[in-house]
């Protein structure tokens, strides 16, 4: 451990340095609090932090950004943090459909695709119409209430009453459309607007209707984005810089190993850094790690109850992934790639299939980053990530074995099941886009749900924890107070729902939390700004705030 800190007592001690650790920290930093960040990996970014391969700067896990426009919820909170966040740029073209008995485009004029389906689907031109008028709704309404993403635990019992009142509002017109899901259930909620099973189609992967409707939503909100330069690993840079000013510590390397508790609460945090243990003390812990290993691995074996172990245990979970990041000899656009995302979709199957993580059927997502932005490769190269969902337990967990301490060992059988997977990938995309990629690739990186779990320690290598669902919500899974009186959750673990959105929302409420118990003015002026009833420029002026000096430079 670098001597600097050597026997410091933090404020507030964040496990995990991804978005939303470093998040978390950076707003707890600009209340005075002193943090650190204690990040198992060599580099901060988790998700996000990227890889570099022979001068290509590869994205991990990133199909778009949402909700980062100034007036919607990551843009307030990064705007909170500092004037200097990353800029981003709008996409216009978004999101391929792409079957192989069809081609569609979502732009960020919805209307284009309403047009052309109504063209080629005269006689379902009322439900067409209909269909994207209630998706124009919802994402009016997803604006209008863009400021209730406050956690009812930092609310007393009036506000609670008042949060689910304005909640009701906006919830309301979405309550026709939830209870259609599942196989039956998506086509039953389709038929309410269009009948003609080849429009169908465009949404035989989706699990819920809404899931249909809001991409849509989005779009009419100009709510799809991506980074203006350097991807989003510039989102880690800048926040990492921001801590760096405020004078919180990030300390790589380092493995938290066990929370000491006394008292129901967290005396200690040990960790191993280069083979050494260390302690540290802080007032309050925030956790972005998996909550199943913080609960079963690093606290005493009776803090949590069975019960809610078993609840974590059984919880729906999203999927991990199988990503191949391909380096080209040509731009990317010169094969016929552009800034939107495709989904290739296999015709014909059951709509579980279609992330069931078989590279020969399930869906895949086609990606040109360097089309975005052109600092991620060098001069007249490209670059190119295809995605499917995947699962840890494929083929016997990818052809490897356990050693002792249950480390996966990744040896010649689980590198010649990656190149299988991933030729394949490529044959299907080339058969399926009519282009020769084969002809172009410098050489290719290959993830699987093996690489996630290593990087992350995430269960199962999952991508975005917990799924939003009534089995999740019923069981409770989603929480930021724990049983430990000073331990609070963050992260993709604390909220049902993935991306940075969820992250950096979780992280802002953990901290808002840790106010509450310690600073009430403080606690008052942060919750008055996620309600929208201050802006930024007021909260800044707040003696209660810390300056920061917006220096940050994207230097991509």
């Amino acid at each position: 451990m670098p001597d600097q800190i050597k026997n410091i007592e933090y404020d507030v001690a964040i496990i995990g340095a991804g978005i939303s650790g470093l998040t978390a920290a950076a707003i707890a930093g600009r209340f005075g609090l002193k943090c650190c960040i204690l990040e198992k990996e060599p580099n901060a970014g988790g998700y996000l932090a990227g890889f570099n391969r022979k001068d290509f700067h590869f994205d991990s896990a990133i199909h778009w950004l949402n909700q980062c426009n100034k007036n919607e919820m990551v843009g307030r909170i990064f705007n909170l943090i500092g004037s200097d966040s990353p800029k981003i740029k709008t996409m216009e073209n978004i999101h391929r459909f792409k079957g192989e008995t069809y081609n569609y485009l979502l732009t960020n004029n919805p209307d284009k695709l309403k047009e052309t389906l109504i063209k080629d689907f005269p006689n379902e031109k009322n439900g067409i119409k209909k269909f994207f008028k209630a998706a124009k709704k919802i994402g009016a309404g997803s604006l209008k209430y863009a400021n209730l993403f406050r956690t009812d635990e930092s609310m007393s019992g009036f506000e609670k009453i008042f949060f689910k009142l304005k909640l009701f509002k906006f919830i309301l017109p979405l309550i026709k459309y939830v209870f259609y899901s599942g196989e039956k259930g998506v086509t039953k909620g389709l038929n309410k607007f269009f009948k003609n099973k080849n429009l169908h189609k465009l949404y035989s992967s989706e699990k819920d209707l809404l899931s249909c409707l809001f991409p849509i939503a989005w779009a009419y909100n100009n709510g799809y984005q991506f980074p203006e330069k350097g991807g989003a690993r510039v989102f880690i840079q800048w926040l990492s810089h921001v801590n760096k000013q405020l004078n919180n510590d990030l300390i790589l390397n380092a493995k938290v190993t066990k929370l000491n508790i006394v008292n129901e609460s967290c005396e200690n945090i040990i960790f191993k850094q280069n083979g050494k243990e260390h302690t540290i003390k802080s007032k309050y812990v925030i956790s972005t790690n998996d909550v199943e290993t913080l609960y079963t691995k690093m606290l005493p074996e009776s803090t949590i109850s069975q019960k809610f172990i078993k609840k974590l245990n059984d919880a729906v979970l999203y999927s991990s992934a199988f990503t191949v990041s391909i380096a080209l000899d040509c731009p990317a656009e010169d094969l016929g790639f552009n800034q939107e995302l495709i989904s290739i979709t296999k015709e014909g199957i059951k709509r579980d299939d279609h992330d069931c993580g078989d590279p020969l059927i399930s869906d895949i997502s086609v990606i040109a980053p360097s089309a975005r932005d052109k600092s991620l490769t060098p001069e007249g190269k490209g670059m190119l990530s295809f995605l499917i969902p995947a699962y840890i337990d494929y083929k016997d967990y990818w052809q490897t074995e356990k050693d002792e301490a249950g480390n996966f060992i990744r040896g010649e059988k689980y590198k010649k099941l990656k190149t299988e997977v991933a030729e394949i990938l490529i044959k299907r995309v080339e058969k399926e886009l009519s282009v020769n990629i084969k002809k172009h690739i410098l050489f290719y990186d290959v993830s699987t749900p093996i690489t996630y779990f290593r990087y992350t320690g995430n269960k199962n290598g999952t991508m975005m924890g917990a799924r939003p669902g009534k089995k999740n919500m019923q069981a409770g899974i989603a929480h930021h107070q724990t049983p430990i009186k000073n331990l609070i959750l963050s992260g993709h673990w604390s909220d049902l729902g993935g991306g940075v959105p969820i992250s950096v929302k979780a992280a802002i409420n953990a901290v808002l939390l840790v106010l509450k118990k310690d600073k009430k003015k403080s606690f008052k002026l942060l919750s008055n700004y996620i309600d929208g009833k201050i802006d930024v420029n007021k909260l800044n002026k707040s003696s209660l705030v810390k300056d920061y000096d917006n220096s940050w430079k994207n230097l991509s």
